[in-house]
């Protein structure tokens, strides 16, 4: 098996450019899914005439069952294969995604919401799997990164393609055209990337279980895992909230504008780039740390500001503070987790998703009881926690 993968990444030495931008695409595409109904929340209510906290379960109920599928089918993509894996995801998707614009009513969307979770969870550890197996070692930690800037991306990519599609054409059109996306994809991965290593394994079904609760309650990991829940609750909570917040006074912007600010945080998603040089001169455990800060600073002044431009720098600042806190918390997770390190990622990836489901449903909670700001701030005390909570991690264990 070993010579077999050696010849392949020899006979493949010249295309590791284009397999890494293929599998950067499909990742930012399959990704942005999660992302693309955030500015559709008050389209969905308007159309079905219902509330807002009802209408986010479009978002919750694919991030759900989103983080379900990382439990799944991390082991299924040993026992079958990694580009198998990506590939079956890819077709489920390109063949659910469009029937999503032909719904008539809330509860359809939502369930077929769920079932295009489950299936874009099929990607995700497949594709870091496959990178690790495929790349000689001195690629792949670079292409890890740019596969993670993929993943992190979506998340402002997802929310720019629904808001230009939806306010063009249609919300339906939003899913039509992301199963066009889909079969693109799925004709790349199909043509131009070759195979990977199948594993012939033994264990049972509940093994990866097993392990996996022996790794949840590591010290050091269950800390990096009270840590990772905040992220995505706290970044997908904060873009829930701040659309409507901007058609508000003193702002009270149109949707071409709240599109240019919601932009505004890919700049943020540049510092995941430099995650790797920051760790390696400053030490895992100090960038972690000034991610968070940066993240809570960031989002602590959105709330507190009524300063446009203050308030689009802040989001800049959050975004790159939660930026540059992912792919430092794999690294730290993988590394403290050793020979359980599969195991450790996927269990990684199911909590940062649970964090995403979590987010629209407690901050349209928050709206309904307290202010903005209210919600903001607690956000931001969330990620403050997070902070703190990074104390206790004892880096010696990596």
């Amino acid at each position: 098996m070993t010579e077999w993968v050696a010849k392949q990444r020899k006979s493949l030495a010249n295309n590791y450019p284009l397999m890494t931008g293929i599998l950067v695409w499909c990742s930012l595409i399959v990704v942005s899914s999660l992302y693309i109904t955030l500015p559709l929340v008050s389209v969905f209510a308007s159309s079905f005439h219902v509330t807002p906290s009802t209408a986010a379960w479009t978002s919750s109920a694919f991030s759900f069952f989103y983080a379900i599928g990382f439990l799944l089918f991390s082991p299924l993509s040993d026992r079958y294969g990694r580009k198998q894996m990506m590939m079956s995801g890819l077709v489920a998707l390109l063949l659910i995604t469009p029937t999503l614009g032909f719904v008539t009513n809330l509860s359809s969307l939502i369930v077929l919401r769920a079932v295009q979770g489950l299936a874009a969870a099929t990607f995700a550890p497949a594709v870091l799997a496959y990178v690790v197996e495929m790349f000689p070692a001195h690629k792949r930690v670079t292409t890890i990164g740019f596969v993670s800037t993929g993943f992190l991306l979506a998340g402002i990519a997802g929310q720019l393609f629904s808001s230009i599609i939806s306010q063009s054409f249609g919300w339906p059109y939003v899913f039509y055209f992301l199963g066009g996306l889909y079969l693109l994809c799925a004709i790349l991965l199909g043509r131009l990337v070759p195979k990977g290593v199948i594993h012939q394994t033994t264990a049972g079904a509940r093994a990866p279980l097993k392990q996996m609760a022996a790794v949840l309650f590591r010290k050091s990991l269950f800390v990096c895992y009270i840590i990772t829940v905040t992220l995505l609750f706290s970044f997908v909570g904060m873009y829930t909230a701040l659309g409507s917040y901007l058609t508000q006074t003193p702002f009270q912007l149109n949707p071409d504008q709240i599109l240019l600010v919601r932009a505004a945080g890919i700049l943020g998603m540049i510092l995941s780039l430099f995650a790797g040089r920051l760790v390696a001169k400053f030490g895992v455990k100090r960038v972690l740390q000034a991610g968070l800060g940066l993240a809570a600073a960031g989002l602590s002044i959105v709330g507190f500001s009524s300063n446009l431009s203050i308030l689009i720098v802040m989001s800049v600042i959050f975004v790159g503070g939660i930026s540059v806190t992912v792919p430092t918390l794999i690294s730290l997770v993988g590394s403290t987790a050793g020979h359980a390190r599969g195991t450790a990622i996927s269990l990684y990836s199911f909590i940062l998703f649970i964090g995403a489901t979590l987010g629209p449903i407690v901050v349209l909670s928050l709206l309904k009881i307290g202010s903005y700001f209210l919600t903001f701030e607690a956000l931001a005390v969330v990620l403050c926690i997070a902070l703190c909570s990074s104390f206790f991690i004892k880096i010696q264990e990596v």
